[in-house]
């Protein structure tokens, strides 16, 4: 994660943010092999070393924050990442984009960033990596140990569909509308390693069923763990990685403030010894589903009694469980003002779909959301 929240002696004390971006043609809204020539235009004039990196597909670019250690600070790094690699595109004849796919996303062979890694990837796993043209947001949260990471795990995965709910932006991929709120949750998911995770029983657990994945020839080392949320194989951070990249700058720090207090609220449960939440496998898989299909506009799946729930109420569910880890960050009324103004204006899946009811088109989708990805960078 570049140089991204590294751990302090306290959970949550630092947090960072990694977001996935599009490259596309800004005169018609396709996919556009631009990743090195963005990279180039980066480089020469920041002295933010680090910012910016590569991704799997050329037609992807991911940025990295600093260290940070409140929203406020979030909020200014995911603006300046933001502002420096848009500006970057612009000289190189490109547009950026924070959606979870674009319309253009996995409708056809995509070129992979020559990096040696990938090229193996690509090679094994032959269509799914084809279509691996989506982009998500993700939040590391420091957690100084180990074990307490991987246990906390099970304590906050039943909470990861409200999220993905939330964040859900990706209806379009090959040409077509797939349905789906969030399709790119669908498409990770089919990786060996995506979806929701086990409950493991603590980090020796997690070491010993990675490597026997490894052993296995099913990946081929620890950065190919794709599941929701994993213990980052580089830093003492937990990373929630459900969300869709969010084309809101005020929505990926909303998702920046809610994953860091699934993290301490788990990480605290799991010190004073109280009773994990139940959230069986089957019914996990189930929520995960559901809220990639439904976004906001349908009924949920309550993590606890397993149960259907309307979206609105069981974001107001999560925030209450939440409720005391955001009020020691002095997160909560942002948290529960921006989960309202998600309902009220509709996820980035909602609004994509009026804009093509609009009869724009997909090029006009696809505008509306370079529009939305450059607002106050």
């Amino acid at each position: 994660m570049g140089a991204s929240a590294v751990a302090s002696g306290r959970v949550g004390a630092t947090i960072g943010v990694e977001e996935e971006f599009h490259l596309v043609n800004p005169e018609t809204g396709r996919l556009a092999s631009g990743a090195e020539r963005l990279l180039a235009n980066v480089y020469p004039e920041s002295a933010l070393v680090g910012l910016a990196q590569q991704e799997f597909q050329r037609s992807m670019i991911e940025t990295s924050t600093p260290i940070c250690n409140d929203m406020d600070e979030v909020r200014t790094a995911v603006m300046e990442s933001r502002r420096t690699i848009i500006e970057a595109a612009d000289r190189a004849g490109l547009g950026v984009v924070a959606a979870g796919t674009v319309p253009d996303s996995g409708g056809q062979r995509g070129a992979v960033f020559p990096d040696a890694r990938y090229r193996r990837i690509s090679q094994e796993y032959r269509q799914l990596a084809v279509e691996q043209q989506v982009c998500a947001c993700q939040v590391q949260v420091g957690v100084p140990d180990q074990e307490l990471a991987v246990r906390s795990v099970a304590r906050l995965r039943g909470w990861l569909p409200a999220m993905l709910a939330l964040t859900a932006g990706s209806p379009y991929f090959q040409l077509t509308d797939t349905g789906y709120a969030s399709y790119r949750n669908i498409v990770t998911a089919r990786w060996p390693t995506g979806g929701p995770p086990p409950a493991f029983t603590g980090y020796s657990d997690y070491q010993r069923r990675i490597q026997n994945l490894i052993d296995a020839g099913v990946i081929s080392d620890p950065g190919m763990i794709y599941y929701d949320v994993r213990p980052s194989h580089r830093y003492p951070t937990l990373e929630i990685r459900i969300a869709d990249a969010c084309p809101l700058v005020e929505d990926v720090v909303l998702v920046a403030a809610l994953a860091r207090a699934l993290v301490v609220t788990a990480a605290n449960a799991e010190l004073r010894g109280d009773p994990p939440m139940v959230a069986h496998d089957e019914i996990l898989r189930a929520a995960t589903w559901k809220a990639a299909r439904s976004g906001l506009t349908g009924q949920l799946v309550d993590p606890v009694a397993g149960q259907p729930v309307k979206a609105p109420e069981l974001l107001r569910r999560l925030i209450a469980h939440v409720h005391d880890a955001l009020e020691e960050n002095g997160d909560l009324e942002f948290a529960r003002q921006g989960v309202e103004a998600v309902l009220r204006r509709g996820t980035s899946a909602e609004r994509q779909r009026r804009m093509l009811t609009q009869g724009s088109g997909f090029e006009g989708v696809v505008a509306a959301v370079l529009k939305e990805t450059r607002t106050g960078c």
